[in-house]
C-alpha cells in the first residue's frame, strides 16, 4: 500500500524538513474491528518483543500442566513480579539481573543455561558502568533474560531440553497462543528474534487485536487462558519498572490507569487499554525508536486515553525539541499524519 503524504512524522532544522518517518498504525477492539488507522494498518510486521505477553501466557500454561516426568522443583511458583520480568525488555539494571538470577535458581537452572547471548544494555548509564568495570555482557545481561528464565522453568516442567528451538514444546505452545489470539484476522509468519527465539510477524491489525484481548481479559473467567492473560496484563501494569527500567517509555505509559504498553525492536509497539477494551499497534517504517515513542504518545493523546495529567509522564518522549551540542534549540518533531476514523468505512 502506498504511503500518502500525511502518513509520516517530521523532524525539522530551522523550519527545513530534515527527515520524514513513515508511520503505520492500527487501533482495534478485541474482536478485530478496525477503529482508526494511519498509513497501512495491515502492514506485515515482525512484532519482536511486543510478543512477550503472549509468550508469558504460554509459560503459565505449561507450568499449569506439567509432564509426569517434570524436573521442576515441586515448590516452584511464579509471583506477579516474575511474570512482569518474563514480559520485559529490561534495562539490565541490578534489580533486573538479581531477579532474573533468582528466577533461574528457583527453577533449578543457572545463567549458563540461557540461550540468548549478551548485548550492550538498553540503558546508557548501565552500559557506561559495564565499560568502566570491564563487564562483558552475557546471557543474564540480555534484556530478554527474564523471558528465557521463565521458559527454562517451563522446559523443566515439560521435561524437554532445547527450549529455544522452534520444535520445543514451549515454542509450540507460544505459536498456538499467538495464533489463537489473532484468530483468522491475518496470517502469522515466523522468523528468529534477536534473543534467539522464534518471533512472530503479523498485520498491525492483528497486533492491536492481541493487545485489546489482553486488556479485555477477565481474571475470573472460566477459561484458563483468559485468566492467564488477565494476570499478565495486571502484572505488567503493576510492575512497570521490571517490564522496562528507569526512565523508560514502557514505565511511563503505565502511569495511565488501565494501560499497558510493550515495545518491540526496530520500532514496533503494542498498547492495551483496559475499560475501553481497545488495542493500539504502531510501526515506524525506518525503525527510529525516538519517533516511535513520540508517535505512540501522540496517538494516545488524540484518542483521549487518560487525562492530560496522567499522560504527563510521557511528555519528555512526546514533545521532542531538537537541540545541538551547545544546547541551542534548532528544531522539533511534528505529527502531520492523519488518524483516519475507520468506524464507518
Amino acid at each position: 500500500m502506498a504511503i500518502s503524504p500525511p502518513d509520516y512524522v517530521t523532524q525539522d532544522r530551522g523550519l527545513i524538513i530534515e527527515n520524514r518517518h513513515a508511520i503505520h498504525a492500527a487501533i482495534t477492539n478485541a474482536s478485530g474491528r478496525l477503529l482508526y488507522a494511519v498509513g497501512d494498518p495491515t502492514r506485515l510486521t515482525l512484532i519482536r518483543s511486543a510478543a512477550k505477553p503472549a509468550q508469558s501466557v504460554a509459560v503459565l500454561e505449561a507450568l499449569a500442566s506439567p509432564s509426569p516426568d517434570s524436573t521442576l522443583p515441586p515448590d516452584f511458583t511464579l509471583s506477579d513480579e516474575d511474570v512482569a520480568l518474563m514480559s520485559a525488555s529490561h534495562s539490565s539494571e541490578e534489580a533486573h539481573l538479581d531477579h532474573a538470577r533468582a528466577l533461574l535458581r528457583r527453577g533449578g537452572n543457572s545463567p549458563s543455561d540461557l540461550k540468548c547471548g549478551g548485548h550492550p544494555a538498553i540503558s546508557p548509564a548501565v552500559n557506561e558502568r559495564w565499560i568502566r568495570e570491564g563487564i562483558v555482557p552475557e546471557g543474564i545481561h540480555n534484556n530478554c533474560s527474564g523471558k528465557h528464565a521463565g521458559m527454562l522453568a517451563a522446559s523443566r516442567a515439560l521435561a524437554s531440553d532445547g527450549y529455544h528451538l522452534p520444535i520445543h514444546p514451549i515454542q509450540v505452545q507460544v505459536k498456538e497462543v499467538v495464533e489463537d489470539l489473532v484468530g483468522g484476522l491475518g496470517e502469522v509468519k515466523w522468523a528468529v528474534d534477536g534473543c534467539n527465539l522464534p518471533a512472530p510477524a503479523m498485520p498491525l491489525t492483528s497486533l492491536a487485536t492481541m493487545y485489546a484481548s489482553f486488556a479485555s481479559a477477565d481474571p475470573s473467567s472460566p477459561q484458563a487462558r483468559e485468566r492467564h492473560m488477565a494476570r499478565v496484563f495486571g502484572a505488567m501494569h503493576e510492575h512497570p519498572f521490571l517490564v522496562s527500567g528507569t526512565g523508560r517509555f514502557c514505565a511511563a505509559i503505565a502511569s495511565i490507569p488501565g494501560v499497558v504498553g510493550k515495545v518491540g525492536a526496530d520500532a514496533c509497539y503494542g498498547v492495551g487499554i483496559r475499560g475501553e477494551g481497545i488495542g493500539i499497534a504502531v510501526k515506524v517504517e525506518d525503525g527510529n525508536m525516538d519517533i516511535l515513542w513520540a508517535t505512540v504518545a501522540e496517538i494516545m493523546e488524540r484518542l483521549g486515553v487518560g487525562t492530560a495529567e496522567e499522560r504527563r509522564a510521557m511528555d519528555k518522549f512526546h514533545r521532542i525539541e531538537r537541540r545541538n551540542t551547545a544546547g541551542i534549540k534548532i528544531g522539533e518533531v511534528a505529527f502531520p499524519f492523519v488518524l483516519r476514523d475507520m468506524r464507518e468505512a
